[in-house]
């Protein structure tokens, strides 16, 4: 195997890793979104769990994260937390849930 042939095994495994770190933490962050929206739901315990298994299910539907914020936008219509306020949240624990999973949590 040459030096080249080394190099781009490398970087192949690179950008598999942090693919997969970036899966897990859209996976993560969306749990955690969909626990946070729980709780203002009024939601606790099992319930809340369910709940942040349907938003990160809802990240399957299609690409990017409208989908999630579609589902959450419309479940927390009528409690006064706005499309922007779950933005905010969203980028919030994005960098959380990245900072969990290069931390091996």
């Amino acid at each position: 195997m040459t030096t080249f042939d080394k190099r781009e095994e490398g970087f192949e495994k690179k950008f598999a890793l942090d693919e997969e770190q970036k899966f897990k933490a859209e996976a993560r962050r969306n749990r955690l979104l969909g626990l946070w929206a729980a709780e203002k739901l009024g939601k606790a315990g099992d319930d809340a769990a369910a709940y942040a298994k349907e938003v990160v299910s809802a990240d399957f539907e299609e690409a990017g994260d409208g989908d999630v914020l579609r589902k959450v936008t419309k479940d927390l219509a009528g409690t006064g937390v706005s499309e922007a306020d779950i933005r905010v949240k969203m980028d919030e624990l994005a960098a959380v849930a990245a900072a969990q999973i290069k931390a091996g949590q």
